[in-house]
């Protein structure tokens, strides 16, 4: 006895397709009488599936319940549409490509024969579409384009509230897919993510078709955290303690949830990932070839909590899980040197945040310095070793030297938080970033209010503020850039060359970033301009205004106009201009030295620049004569002394 399933919930068109045969008797069958039975299936992937069955005899002539057995209008359709199914069983088995033809040339005729009111046109259309799809999968047929619009003429038949709305719905999803693995194309990302959201929200918990659009969304996890996490918990949902699948499930999911907390901040995403962790550890008994990546991935996401909230319990099971995992990790182990490292910066961690005992610095040292010996030159992993020694060096000399009150504390705090935003770029790694900005509060806790150094103090933290913003774009990071900006650039007691090229750097971070701030960045970088030239006295130092940052920016106000302009402020935009040319005249006027001078030094040079003036004021006088020909010829010899 063959046994058929159509995946339609609704009419069906011809028998379905075979799945599978039951050896039995008709006897045999009858004698189960009303009660259900149950036909098990091979296992699959640690999965046994399983049917209900019950048995009934029922008379063709007879309609009892007037859906169970639909009178077809054409039985040519039923038994071409029965056809076109053996034959893609047969491709599928034999990968002939004649039965796909076969196949396809079937279902297309059944097409031909439903028109667009005919009952049985979407079930046509889904078959067509679904022979086509398997030979492009198997790379037997090419185009894609028209069996996706095969899938879409089906939808639109089956819409919300149709029995195989929910089917359609993944056909056109899945087919979409194919397309973006096979040719790498990401046109109908964004539309299949949206038809699995859809197809998700429609599919109560539980339920097989849930598990498959679950999966399926996890192929565009890098499209939409927050989907693809959402996606794995729905997995995780069908894959049960003990499910052979569930511990790679569990570690992608709290993978992703401690990367996101690491940019969202949120509490209850680091909960959840440690929980995870725990429960693959638990799985990881002694013995197991997992365990140690199993601790090490455990520790990193207790290390992470303990950076946002502080709590010394976490940082101590974090180390003892790091260091039970390097013992698994002998020397000779593949990551015996990410393991030396991970320890290394627990227990540097610990040296700064909890006890500044110099004999856990040095434990962290030696660790980094035994890692690095396992990664010579060119090694791709050495320069994240260097990083982490240089700055538990640098932590090191910091308590042996710079305790509490020792003047030159907040430099060095300064130049540990530069060590630790240049370690960031490399590693992205959220804690580095994160203990950068708590040095530099901690360099301007040091510091009285008006200290000069607080300016470079605001510096640097704006520096760690920008260069997570470059990584992760969260705006509240360029804001606290743009306030330490301003901070450092009005800092009263820094001189003003310095918040000259700060206030430079602001208006290019502010356009670049095309901040709210950009204006006042240009004002204050005007008004430092105009304040320096005020309190330059002597003629050598006018000139280096001029030479210096001044000329750095010698377009600032063109473009600090051309910042008012593009906010509409016509009337900010001229007086910009002006202030700038004011400052520039002023500047120029000052250079000026007095002849007498010139003479006592150059008497040859003020003989020569005294004839230029005469000249230059003579032929003035000629430009406006009267007479043409002298006026033309005034005006050559102006030009020819303005030359010289």
């Amino acid at each position: 006895m063959e046994i058929r399933v159509s995946y339609e919930l609704g009419r069906m068109l011809g028998s379905g397709e075979v799945v599978g045969k039951l050896e039995t008797s008709w006897d045999e069958l009858l004698d189960h009488r009303d009660e259900p039975f149950e036909l098990s299936f091979p296992s699959v992937g640690g999965d046994h599936s399983s049917l209900t069955l019950k048995a009934a005899v029922l008379h063709p002539c007879e309609d009892h319940d007037g859906t169970l057995f639909v009178c077809l209008v054409d039985c040519e359709i039923a038994r071409a549409t029965d056809t076109g199914h053996v034959q893609v069983v047969e491709y599928i088995t034999s990968k002939t490509v004649s039965h796909l033809h076969d196949a396809v040339e079937h279902f297309q005729s059944v097409l031909d024969q439903c028109p667009a009111d005919h009952p049985d046109r979407a079930a046509a259309l889904a078959n067509l579409a679904s022979a086509r799809l398997k030979g492009y999968i198997q790379n037997d047929l090419q185009e894609i384009d028209s069996t996706i619009s095969l899938f879409r003429d089906a939808l639109t038949l089956r819409p919300q509230g149709h029995p195989d709305h929910k089917i359609s719905l993944y056909h056109l999803a899945d087919a979409l897919v194919m397309h973006y693995l096979k040719e790498d194309t990401a046109v109908h990302i964004p539309e299949s993510v949206q038809l699995y959201c859809t197809l998700l929200s429609l599919c109560p918990e539980g339920t097989f078709l849930r598990l498959i659009a679950a999966v399926g969304s996890g192929v565009h996890n890098a499209i939409d955290d927050n989907l693809n996490i959402q996606v794995q918990r729905t997995v995780l949902e069908f894959c049960s303690p003990g499910h052979t699948s569930r511990p790679k499930v569990v570690d992608k999911l709290s993978l992703d949830l401690r990367t996101r907390f690491a940019q969202c901040g949120s509490i209850d995403d680091i909960d959840e990932s440690i929980r995870l962790r725990r429960e693959v550890v638990s799985q990881c008994l002694e013995g197991h070839p997992g365990r140690d990546a199993s601790l090490d991935n455990l520790a990193s996401s207790l290390l992470s909590r303990f950076r946002f909230q502080g709590k010394s319990d976490d940082l101590s099971e974090a180390i003892s899980l790091f260091a039970e995992a390097l013992s698994l990790r002998p020397v000779g182990h593949e990551f015996h040197d990410f393991s030396l490292d991970n320890l290394g910066n627990a227990l540097r961690i610990h040296f700064n945040w909890v006890n500044n005992l110099v004999i856990i610095v040095n434990h962290a040292i030696s660790l980094h310095r035994e890692s690095l010996t396992l990664r010579p030159p060119g090694h791709s992993h050495r320069d994240a070793t260097l990083d982490c020694l240089a700055v538990a060096l640098v932590a090191r000399y910091w308590v042996l030297h710079l305790q509490h009150g020792h003047p030159s504390r907040h430099t060095t705090l300064c130049s540990l938080s530069s060590a630790l935003c240049s370690r960031f770029t490399q590693n992205q790694k959220n804690e580095d970033i994160e203990e950068a900005i708590r040095l530099c509060e901690e360099s301007l806790a040091a510091l009285p209010p008006l200290h000069p150094d607080r300016h470079f103090s605001y510096w640097k933290l704006r520096e760690a503020y920008m260069v997570r913003y470059r990584i992760q774009h969260d705006p509240t990071d360029l804001s606290f850039g743009v306030e330490n900006f301003r901070m450092a650039s009005n800092h009263p007691t820094q001189g003003f060359p310095e918040r000259i090229l700060e206030a430079i750097d602001w208006v290019r971070e502010a356009e670049l970033y095309q901040h709210e701030s950009a204006l006042e960045a240009y004002h204050t970088c005007l008004n430092l301009f105009e304040d320096d030239m005020m309190m330059r006295s002597s003629i050598s130092s006018r000139r280096e205004t001029a030479t210096g940052a001044l000329r750095a920016a010698q377009s600032l106000p063109v473009d600090a106009a051309s910042c008012a302009i593009r906010r509409n402020d016509l009337r900010q935009a001229v007086e910009l201009v002006e202030q700038g040319r004011g400052q520039q005249w002023t500047l120029a006027s000052r250079l000026r030295t007095l002849l007498d001078d010139l003479e006592s030094k150059n008497p040859n040079l003020a003989h020569t620049f005294s004839e230029l003036s005469k000249h230059l004021s003579d032929t003035q006088g000629s430009i406006v004569s009267t007479d043409r020909a002298a006026a033309d010829q005034a005006e050559t010899m102006y030009r020819k002394y303005m030359e010289q």
